[in-house]
């Protein structure tokens, strides 16, 4: 049986340590002020410009149903904290 080829991991793509906790700190301060939905599966960030991301919120009961239940345009300073967002995150859970 011939063996097929493994994939290599991806390479590193650029992303500092620091960036990776920069955007962790945005995820959470995103849902600290909305709360966590039902259903959630999971909440990403991804650096658009050196101050702003993009956070999605995904809910669904599994990972074949995800759906974006909430997106944000989130303005962050250097150590993660949420300084502006569009639209204007609302607690609601």
């Amino acid at each position: 049986m011939k063996k097929l080829p493994v994939a290599r991991p991806d390479e590193d793509d650029g992303a500092a340590p620091d960036a990776e906790r920069r955007l962790a700190a945005v995820v959470r301060g995103v849902l600290g002020a909305l709360g966590r939905p039902p259903d959630f599966l999971r909440a990403t960030a991804r650096a658009v410009t050196a101050d702003d991301c993009r956070v999605n919120v995904l809910v669904g009961a599994d990972a074949g149903s995800a759906r974006i239940a909430h997106s944000y345009f989130v303005t962050a300073d250097a150590d993660g904290t949420v300084t502006a967002s569009t639209p204007t995150i609302r607690k609601q859970y």
